[in-house]
């Protein structure tokens, strides 16, 4: 179990250092919110941009990984809406916000340095086949349902525009977008553009996680608490144990399975609160979810990796 811990605690010692920095006012809300804006609209997509351009498609973009993950994730969101709704009598538009906690898990910000500490930069490629898709399905799947909840039963034509109106203003889905673009087209970018890119994209996970820490202080649970509960278990025990399952169904490899695993096991991402944000539905829910979720993975994720192979 320490040796587990040391894979895993760096990670939240960084978030901690940015949470301590927040709680002693040596960093504002106004800087919290500049670095986070740095880290999400800049440094990751840089970060992905370059993993997606350079990534062998045909090698890690394979249908038991994606359709493993992907299942799983379906799997958080329906259970989490279904719950909201049945169980807390929320509404329709909070039951959809709360569905999305348990469909983006926190893949960039957690889950990759941790498969990365737990077992080297070479286990990240299935990581990044899947964050590939993981921002661009995620919206698409919770904007959908929340814009169809939102119409009840009006006229759905401009759905698609809506829809796609809203992933494309999205600085991930775009610099997503242009590592397949690049990548597909066979570009080769000059020496020059590439390690300027590369001094952004090691900014990125630090900067993130450390924003990440400021930005948890912000949104402290206050109430709901029977409701952020079941997130975070839907989140951190549901997913990743449907994604297992359908792993070993599908006969995903060993590395597959792990990226998978870790991935689906991390708590909800920062996106989670936006989304809510987005649609005025479940603020609080969602930022507290983020919050008990990420201190929890401390223990769960460990757990996980003591279980995978």
């Amino acid at each position: 179990m320490i040796a587990l811990l040391s894979i895993i605690l760096p990670v939240f010692i960084v978030i901690g250092f940015g949470t301590l920095a927040r709680w002693a006012n040596l960093f504002t809300d106004d800087h919290v919110a500049g670095l986070m804006r740095f880290a999400q609209n800049f440094a990751i997509p840089m970060l992905l941009f370059r993993a997606i351009s350079t990534l062998d498609l045909g090698q890690n973009i394979d249908m038991p990984l994606l359709g493993s993950f992907y299942i799983g994730a379906l799997a958080g969101f329906a259970i989490g809406m279904t719950g909201a709704r049945v169980l807390f009598k929320r509404s329709w538009e909070d039951a959809t916000a709360i569905g999305f906690c348990g469909l983006f898990s926190n893949s960039l910000l957690l889950g990759l340095p941790i498969t990365e500490r737990a077992y080297g930069t070479d286990a990240l490629a299935s990581n990044f086949a899947i964050i590939a898709l993981h921002a661009p399905f995620c919206y698409f799947v919770g904007i959908t349902v929340m814009e169809i909840v939102r119409a009840r039963g009006a006229n759905m034509a401009h759905l698609p525009a809506k829809v796609l109106g809203a992933m494309f203003h999205n600085a991930i889905i775009l610099g997503i977008a242009l590592g397949f673009v690049v990548n597909i087209i066979g570009v080769t970018l000059p020496v020059v553009l590439t390690d300027a890119l590369d001094l952004m994209v090691r900014a990125a996970l630090p900067a993130a996680l450390f924003g990440l820490g400021g930005v948890l202080y912000r949104y402290r649970p206050e109430g709901d608490m029977r409701t952020i509960l079941f997130i975070v278990a839907v989140s951190l025990l549901v997913h990743p144990t449907v994604v297992w399952l359908m792993g070993g169904a599908t006969g995903l490899s060993d590395a597959g399975l792990r990226s998978a695993v870790i991935t689906a096991a991390m708590a909800p991402g920062i996106n989670a609160y936006l989304f809510a944000n987005m649609y005025d539905a479940a603020k609080r829910v969602a930022a507290s979810a983020v919050l008990v979720g990420t201190t929890a993975s401390i223990l769960t994720a460990s757990l996980w990796i003591a279980l995978l192979p």
